[in-house]
């Protein structure tokens, strides 16, 4: 085997990790670990942010094994390793199992084993759960099944204290209550190839209007439960404001998208959720930062 076909070979497996979703994930398991009280030590710490990504690619690359037949009728995805026949289907789903099964394993012997055994919750959620069971059956799918996506923080807590407090499940509900906004919004201007598809995303199922209005809905909630971690004394001042002006940008952008629909506001709405979650992750740490 050549050098280009083994370099090519590599970018495939790796791909099956999704690293773009990987990214956000791994970031708010590292705020996790920075807001957790107690200590651990730095390299822990780096074991433990490893089997975060691990998992999460995990699940990221059984998803795409069990979803090969959808990815190969959408645009976004019709590229993928699976769908685009680079990779056998038993060698992605075997490779999956055992790196999944190597972070648990790593993060029970390396760590503790709370945060192994959130970690093993985790990613047996998204794949039976979402993939498995809701994906292709409700247009809830989202709702539910992005509590897989919220577990990351709970995970970097429990590595440093070895338990699931309160404030850690703060940081979940947030992940969890801003993933329907999120997704949505990409689902809206995707709306067709997920229709092709037999996929029954809220767009598909309930229409674009009422997609819209469940957006400024759950982005509403959202600024509320983004509240919580303030009300509780958890974060100070500096998060509250931070927080505050980035609430409501949000609320403007879903309230535009609310009042009249179109794919560059729908784009845009997705786009600023994800700095949403980005910035206030790292308001966290600098509120946290200022106050040590």
């Amino acid at each position: 085997m050549s050098i280009p076909q083994i370099e090519s070979e590599i970018k495939d497996f790796f791909a099956l990790l999704k690293p773009r979703v990987m990214t956000l994930v791994v970031f708010t398991g590292v705020v996790g670990i920075y807001l957790a009280p107690g200590h651990i030590h730095p390299f822990t710490a780096i074991l433990a942010t490893l089997c975060i990504a691990l998992g999460s690619g995990a699940a990221g690359a059984i998803n795409m094994w069990y979803e090969r037949d959808v990815d190969a009728l959408m645009k976004r995805t019709r590229q993928r390793p699976l769908p685009a026949n680079r990779m056998y289907p038993q060698t992605a789903l075997e490779f999956a199992i055992i790196v999944a099964f190597l972070s648990v394993l790593i993060m029970a012997i390396a760590v503790n084993f709370m945060a192994a055994f959130i970690l093993l919750v985790a990613i047996l959620f998204y794949v039976f759960i979402y993939t498995i069971w809701l994906k292709r059956r409700t247009p809830q799918n989202i709702v539910i099944g992005g509590a897989a996506g919220a577990f990351p923080p709970m995970i970097g807590w429990a590595a440093v204290t070895g338990d699931i407090s309160f404030d850690s499940i703060l940081l979940f509900l947030i992940i969890f209550t801003w993933t329907p906004p999120h997704f949505w919004s990409l689902a809206l201007y995707k709306n067709e190839e997920y229709k092709n598809a037999g996929i029954p995303m809220l767009p598909v199922v309930a229409g674009e209007y009422v997609t819209r209005k469940y957006i400024l809905g759950y982005t509403i909630a959202l600024i509320g439960v983004s509240a919580f971690p303030l009300a509780t004394g958890m974060m100070g001042i500096v998060y509250g404001i931070g927080m505050a002006l980035l609430g409501a940008k949000f609320l403007e952008y879903s309230y535009m998208l609310y009042l009249k629909y179109s794919e560059e506001l729908a784009r845009k709405n997705f786009k600023f959720s994800l700095l949403y979650l980005f910035l206030l992750f790292v308001l966290m740490v600098i509120d946290k930062a200022i106050r040590s």
